[in-house]
């Protein structure tokens, strides 16, 4: 509340903006935006052109909250600059000034024009001549009658700045009539001047001639720095001349756009390294002309640095300093509650610095620093508070404890402005400064080794020339605690527990309050799930610690304290329990079979680590499995070991896990996955089968193992196949065939062979590295030859469309296979019927002639036809096709 009800000068919420108003507007109102805030509320008033407005003076004038609103608004008499001013008991600060314009579009003279007569390819300039305009106005060209507008081109050109039509070279088609039209880029108002007519004259066509420059640009061009700065530049010639551009130090910046068939160069977000000299040429066959012209930028002043509130004590130095940048370079004025301060013996300004020595009380007030270049200006405002006060004490008395034999501060700080005088005293009597007892700067008094004699009432007086005021501080001065801590250092192993037992001597006199450390940080026994206990007394402190962890280790503090002094005892608790994890696994060297492995030692947790155990893991693996090594095994006071009968060409990790007198730890980060060198295959394949074939063929299958050609990780990375080695029986291996497969495939199938023929069949693995052993050989036979004979005494009865065939049984050779079924032969539609018989009924489709035979059909393929019935079914559809019924027995 009492910072609510401070006081404090007027600041600026919303300073005026320049405007346009329009002349045409309905509402012939302008309304200037003021608006700051302050305690007491400000008051308002405005400035034009420096002098003050007077609302009451001129009934066009009032003013609402801070706003100033013009009624009837006249260019004549309100164009100019405005300014704010905000006041109140504190002060008044001024607004930066702003532009009131005032936009309108004047009518062209109703004077006619006189006709341009011309010769063909002469150039010509016609003119525009535009009206009263405030602000800019964009040009056009009409020609004839609307809305036929003059195209821009590299023959023609009209001027935004003088608004008129250049024509390079005029030819039969630009005979006409032209009317200049202007718009008005605020009210976009438009006006048409009166009609110029363009005529040629008949005494001949204009020659070549050189180019002449008849638009460009002023020779020196101002551009405030983030415009788009627009250069032009046209000639008349005959031919129609060439227009380029060129920077005479350096080049033309990137961002610049050539226009109007390069007759404008456009620059965006102009910047000071873009100002020099530029220069446009224009050329033809008969010659050239070149115009130049120097662009400089110039910059708003911008804040570096700028004034803050300030407190000071009467009697006190001010120092302000502003700092703006711009080009040209700012200067700096200062003003002193909105009027102009100038230099005095107490005031110096340079450069945008203030000083103002040995400050009084009328000094206070708003002041504002103003940068300023010829192209703008800048405020910035400041409250200057002197401050004139009697001495106070927030706090009185005071009550200090001490204890014997340390050193003891009595503070002495009152507000005040000025700064007080100070003086102490203790029961009425002067302290006087001595080795032991002193002053300091900051009126604190200081004792140095305190002492029972110490204690007293001690005063501190503070006066200056609006008042005085006292303090009072009680010293008293106690016994120091002392604190004991026991054990001083334990150790125990991890699930045990223990106590750390807390006592103080103290001055029975004060309280004593407790507070338990862990590793210098507050120990909180709501985290630590029931592991901490305190048992606790008005002078002891006990700290028991359940199911011990490793994390329970570390230095543990007793913190005693009192009004008068702290204390802190320190105990040491070691925890033994199994090793932390080794160190990172690195892989030094692998074969195919092996891998050299290190690794460093980890914490023993203060039982000595007696052997390492190493793991391995990889993609045909069931998770981490332990390896072995060599050594074997590895001792505690080893960081290297060789992990052997690896697998070829297979993927491993390793970890290394540590074992001590208490238990086994954690495992370390494993090793970056590394490979196995390749190696041939060590292991035949297994368990060689086959058979299941059709005559002349075989299915060979077999089983791999790890240690084979083709293991489950090799796959994707490693050349591997098996190959089949099979030849006949009484015949030796190499006069057989070989065949091999592709990646891991168990399986072969062998064709070509004879039937009824006994094989020897061996299996072999290759991969990239080389063959493996060869599988021992085994027999296997193809199957025997079909029946030879023919199914006999076929016989057949027609009923209708039915027909009962009946034949008698074929008996296979002994080197033929055994007949496990019949195949019946013969035109009509397909179907299978099961039978333990040698006879079947057949019921065939109308209106055919269907010749049947039947076949023993056996594992080695069909045998021999029978002799063939003719059946003629009753006339009707007839029915096309083969047609075969398959009886089994």
């Amino acid at each position: 509340l009492l910072l609510l009800c401070e006081e404090f000068g007027p600041v600026f919420l919303q300073e005026p903006d320049d405007a346009i108003f329009s002349l045409d507007s309905d509402d012939k109102k302008v309304i200037m935006n003021c608006e700051a805030r302050g305690n007491p509320v400000p008051t308002y008033s405005w400035l034009i052109n420096g002098t003050i407005v007077d609302p009451g003076g001129d009934f066009r004038y009032s003013l609402i909250d801070g706003n100033l609103i013009i009624h009837n608004a006249s260019e004549a008499i309100d164009y100019g600059r405005y300014q704010c001013r905000a006041e109140n008991s504190i002060g008044s600060v001024l607004s930066r000034d702003a532009l009131l314009q005032f936009a309108y579009l004047g009518a062209f003279s109703g004077r006619t024009r006189g006709a341009v007569s011309v010769r063909e390819g002469q150039g010509v300039v016609l003119m525009c001549a535009p009206p009263p305009h405030s602000p800019e106005i964009i040009y056009s060209w009409v020609f004839n009658e609307l809305p036929s507008f003059v195209a821009e081109d590299s023959r023609r050109f009209i001027s935004q700045e003088t608004g008129h039509l250049y024509i390079s070279k005029v030819q039969p088609s630009d005979v006409g009539s032209y009317v200049c039209q202007v718009k008005n880029t605020v009210t976009n108002a438009r006006v048409l001047s009166p009609p110029t007519p363009l005529t040629l004259k008949t005494d001949g066509v204009m020659g070549e001639y050189e180019p002449k420059i008849e638009a460009h640009f002023p020779q020196t061009v101002l551009a405030a720095k983030g415009i788009t700065v627009r250069l032009e530049c046209f000639a008349l010639g005959n031919p129609v001349p060439t227009i380029t551009w060129r920077k005479m130090s350096g080049n033309i910046p990137k961002k610049a756009r050539l226009r109007k068939s390069q007759a404008v160069l456009e620059i965006p977000n102009i910047q000071l390294e873009d100002s020099g000299s530029y220069e446009c040429k224009a050329e033809n066959t008969r010659g050239g002309t070149a115009f130049r012209g120097h662009l400089q930028v110039y910059t708003l002043p911008q804040w570096i640095s700028m004034i803050n509130d300030t407190q000071l004590d009467s009697g006190e130095q001010l120092r302000w300093e502003c700092r703006a940048t711009g080009k040209p370079r700012p200067t700096y004025r200062w003003l002193r509650n909105g009027e102009p301060l100038n230099s005095q013996s107490r005031v110096e300004m340079v450069n945008g610095e203030l000083i103002i020595h040995r400050l009084q009380q009328t000094d206070s007030g708003m002041y504002q620093c103003i940068a300023e270049n010829k192209y703008g200006a800048i405020y910035s405002s400041a409250e200057l508070k002197i401050l004139a006060s009697a001495p106070m004490f927030s706090t009185n008395p005071v009550r200090l404890i001490a204890t014997v034999g340390k050193d003891v501060s009595l503070e002495c700080r009152p507000r005040a402005s000025p700064k007080p005088r100070i003086s102490w005293r203790k029961s009425d009597r002067r302290v006087q400064p001595s080795r032991r007892i002193m002053l300091l700067r900051n009126n604190t008094l200081r004792i140095i080794n305190s002492s029972r004699s110490d204690e007293g009432s001690y005063v501190c007086r503070a006066e200056n020339q609006f008042g005085s005021a006292e303090l009072t501080t009680m010293l008293l001065v106690k016994e120091p605690m002392r604190v004991e801590l026991n054990p001083v250092r334990v150790e125990v192993t991890v699930g045990e527990s223990v106590v750390l037992s807390c006592k103080v001597t103290h001055d029975p006199s004060l309280d004593v309050s407790f507070l338990w450390l862990l590793n210098n940080q507050p120990l909180n026994t709501q985290q630590e799930g029931g592991h901490f206990e305190y048992i606790q007394t008005s002078s002891t402190a006990d700290l028991m610690i359940r199911s011990i962890l490793l994390k329970h280790a570390g230095k543990y503090g007793c913190h005693a304290q009192t009004s008068a002094d702290s204390v802190l005892a320190e105990a040491e608790l070691l925890v033994r329990g199994p090793p932390g994890p080794p160190g990172v696994v690195i892989v030094e060297e692998i074969t195919d079979t092996t891998a050299t492995l290190s690794w460093s030692h980890g914490v023993d947790n203060h039982s000595p680590i007696t052997t390492y155990n190493v793991q391995a893991r990889s993609p045909v693996s069931l998770g981490w499995q332990t390896v072995k090594t060599d050594p074997e095994p590895v001792t505690g006071n080893m960081e290297s070991a060789m992990a052997v009968e690896l697998n070829p060409w297979v993927e491993y990790e390793f970890r290394v896990v540590a074992t001590n007198g208490i238990g086994t730890g954690d495992p370390s980060t494993p090793s970056r996955a590394v490979r196995t060198k390749e190696a041939v295959p060590s292991v035949a394949p297994a368990n060689v089968r086959g058979g299941n074939g059709r005559r002349h063929e075989l299915v060979i299958s077999w089983e791999v193992g790890l240690h084979s050609a083709c293991t489950m990780d090799s796959l994707l990375r490693l050349s591997c196949w098996e190959q089949v080695s099979f030849w006949k029986d009484m015949e030796q291996e190499e006069m057989g065939k070989k065949k091999r497969t592709t990646g891991n495939e168990t399986t072969l199938l062998l064709t070509g062979l004879e039937g009824n023929t006994q094989y020897l069949i061996s299996v072999k693995g290759f991969n990239s590295a080389g063959q493996g052993p060869a599988s021992s050989p085994i027999k296997i036979s193809t199957k025997k030859n079909a029946p030879s004979l023919p199914p006999g005494n076929l016989m057949w009865i027609q009923e209708g469309n039915n027909v009962s065939l009946s034949w008698d049984p074929v008996k296979a050779r002994d080197n033929e296979s055994e007949v496990i079924g019949y195949k019946v032969e013969g035109r009509g539609h397909s179907q299978v019927m099961r039978t333990p018989n040698s006879a079947v009924v057949l019921t065939l489709p109308e209106g055919g002639t269907y010749i049947i035979e039947v076949r023993a059909v056996s594992e080695g393929g069909e045998g021999a036809a029978s002799a063939q019935v003719r059946v003629l079914t009753s006339s009707g559809k007839r029915w096309l096709g083969s047609h075969s019924l398959y009886i089994w027995q």
